[in-house]
């Protein structure tokens, strides 16, 4: 049972890696992702699972015997997600076979979402007597609608992978686990091309849910869009791309 970090140049792979247990989350793993996501020190992290399966959501053992009710927000599980939240890094996930509970509502945070055909996204937690989680309540409505986020999260219903592509929860799907893994390494290797700099802040924007109006946002894109304009890197960039003109 373990979370497996391969860190490369620009490339940061992050494994849960407890296939017998369909990659069931503990606090101790969750511990462990919170840990890999903020020591990465890469522009880009994956995150995938092993085994043919994403992660099956909370090992619901270990959830009941670690009341955490008392401790607020000072949880492993909500460091995970503050540290997904807050990351630098652009994050791509690759899914192959079950995404569920927080292994769906996870990807609702995740920049690039790829998965296999044989994959389903699935949010049972009015079924489990709970609510939904992750802020996928809030999230969700905003990328599918209300009324598709509605049947999603109140029957719990597997999502199959093509379906989620439709709906725009998943940016690709491929046909098995060596076409995701290709297709992964393809797109990451297109994303370390981009100066580093530009994907942090890009997605800082993407992620951006303080402004409130087109013209605050362009305010914000301004302030960052004018730093990187003197930075020596960004000139270098553009006095390489006039060069090739």
């Amino acid at each position: 049972m373990s979370i497996d970090v391969v860190a490369g140049e620009a490339v940061t792979t992050v494994t849960i890696n407890r296939p017998d247990k369909r990659n069931a989350l503990t606090t101790a793993l969750y511990s462990a992702l919170a840990e890999a996501l903020e020591t990465a020190a890469t522009p880009i992290v994956v995150l995938t699972g092993a085994g043919g399966t994403f992660t099956a959501g909370n090992d619901l053992g270990d959830f009941l015997a670690h009341d955490d009710s008392a401790a607020g927000d000072d949880t492993p599980v909500r460091r995970f997600q503050e540290a997904l939240l807050a990351t630098r890094a652009v994050v791509v996930a690759a899914v192959d076979g079950p995404a569920v509970g927080i292994g769906a509502t996870l990807l609702l945070h995740c920049d690039l979402v790829y998965a296999t055909e044989r994959s389903y996204l699935q949010f049972p937690f009015t079924s489990l007597g709970l609510v939904p989680e992750f802020g996928s309540s809030f999230v969700l409505p905003r990328l599918v609608g209300p009324q598709r986020a509605a049947e999603l999260l109140l029957f719990g219903d597997r999502v199959p992978a093509p379906e989620a592509h439709r709906l725009g929860l998943v940016n690709e799907v491929l046909a098995d686990t060596a076409a995701l893994e290709t297709r992964v390494a393809d797109r990451t290797a297109a994303l370390a091309a981009q100066p580093a700099s530009s994907l942090a802040l890009t997605r800082e924007l993407l992620r951006d849910t303080e402004s409130t109006s087109v013209r605050e946002r362009m305010d914000v894109e301004s302030q960052h869009f004018g730093k990187l304009l003197h930075d020596p890197a960004t000139v270098a960039n553009l006095r390489a791309k006039l060069g090739r003109r």
